[in-house]
């Protein structure tokens, strides 16, 4: 009997996870942001920072607002960008045990749904839609894949949450082993 990985229940598990994912994303994605700095908040698409993030273009709106908050629209757009490389089937395991549910917490405190409930399979969801692709996550990715269609996002915090998700799931791969 040849046994793959492809065919383990987590195998399958994602597989039915991106087949059901993929086949909805356009009636489940993100279609805002509300991105909270400080005392400011603005209602942002999420088409307008896919813009920024893969052309450099800010619309003239998200230009004024990132004005008002003292930031930079480059560096927005580099935050958006940065890329972290890793293991879909690694991020999932980790993702579905108690270190990876505390990360999500933390994080999900930053990215999070309108309501604050379910905002850690939110996150969940949208961090390993966002890997199984390529192999990468993306800030931007997240936020296009994030299942809800507003997301909240806590601007001043952001830096720290992707700071911890890109060092958290850098380590992923050199633990694989330790995941099975």
């Amino acid at each position: 009997m040849i046994k793959t990985k492809l065919f383990n229940p987590v195998g399958i598990s994602l597989i039915s996870f991106f087949v059901i994912f993929s086949s909805s994303q356009k009636a489940r994605a993100a279609e805002s942001v509300i991105l909270n700095y400080g005392p400011f908040q603005e209602d942002i698409s999420v088409r307008e920072l896919s813009d920024l993030a893969r052309n450099g273009r800010a619309s003239r709106s998200l230009k004024a607002y990132l004005r008002m908050a003292n930031r930079d629209p480059e560096d927005l757009q580099k935050l958006l960008t940065k890329k972290v490389k890793v293991d879909p089937i690694a991020a999932s395991k980790f993702f579905n045990q108690l270190p990876g549910e505390l990360l999500l917490d933390g994080v999900s405190q930053v990215i999070r749904t309108p309501s604050q409930r379910a905002s850690r399979q939110s996150m969940r969801a949208a961090l390993v839609g966002s890997a199984l692709p390529d192999g990468e996550i993306q800030l931007i990715e997240v936020l296009e894949n994030y299942p809800t269609q507003e997301v909240y996002v806590e601007g001043d915090r952001l830096v720290n949450a992707y700071n911890q998700i890109s060092g958290v799931l850098g380590g992923i791969s050199k633990f694989r082993s330790l995941l099975d």
